[in-house]
């Protein structure tokens, strides 16, 4: 009876342990408009309990993440249709629904990249424009230790994107490519085993860097705008901080 006893209140004390240290995310919409939010896990990752959906101006939503989690954030922009029939103009991840179902989602977009451990170790995060960009993001650790400081790319860059680079739909920008989506080529397009030192900076992602000096750049821009934190109890991702 003693051991029963003993075994209950072990995976009891496991269970509430286990629960005290999960990690939430909760996505909040400042943006004028309604934006869609969509995640993608990393291989070796399962799929966050939704994939996309609909979130309207000053809306907010709470995701569990799971005991270990890596994977991306971004936002749709004037997405309409129904099930099968379901686009976005920025964004869109080609799934047909509102649900990105594993689908990443077509350039330009601003990403917000997580590494969540729960082990602890520091987790890892970081908001990117590698891929472009297409709203103003920023994503901050709630409880923590180290510098848990918040990732932000809170200017609108369409507003400045330099005359090339510019993604129009009905005559308005709404988004900024990145210079490897328009030019390719390997001075633009970083080799997955480049350093800064093979693939510098160019005066494209010189100007995302003077737009948004805490989020990616270009792929090996790795110095200021990889952020960490330890034992984190929650995240905050805004869209237009």
């Amino acid at each position: 009876m003693k051991n029963t006893q003993v075994a209950v209140y072990l995976a009891l004390a496991f269970f509430f342990y286990a629960g005290a240290h999960a990690t939430t995310v909760t996505l909040t919409n400042k943006c004028q408009d309604t934006v869609w939010p969509a995640t993608l896990a990393n291989a070796g990752s399962p799929q966050l309990s939704t994939t996309g959906f609909e979130l309207a101006s000053q809306a907010s939503k709470t995701i569990d993440f799971p005991a270990a989690w890596a994977g991306r954030f971004w936002a749709r922009t004037q997405c309409s249709g129904g099930p099968g029939s379901f686009r976005c103009v920025t964004g869109n991840c080609g799934s047909g629904d509102v649900e990105c179902k594993g689908l990443s989602g077509s350039t330009p977009a601003t990403l917000m990249e997580v590494h969540v451990q729960n082990n602890g170790e520091p987790d890892f995060y970081d908001v990117s424009n590698v891929d472009g960009f297409n709203v103003p993001m920023s994503i901050t650790p709630q409880g923590g230790t180290g510098d848990c400081q918040t990732s932000s790319c809170a200017k609108n860059i369409n507003d400045v994107c330099l005359e090339d680079l510019k993604f129009v739909s009905d005559g308005k920008v709404v988004g900024c490519k990145s210079a490897c989506e328009v030019y390719g080529g390997v001075q633009y397009c970083c080799k997955s085993d480049d350093t800064p030192q093979t693939c510098p900076p160019t005066k494209y992602s010189q100007f995302f860097e003077e737009q948004c000096p805490q989020a990616y750049s270009y792929a090996k821009d790795d110095v200021n705008s990889t952020f960490t934190c330890k034992s984190v109890a929650n995240y905050v991702i805004t869209f237009c901080p």
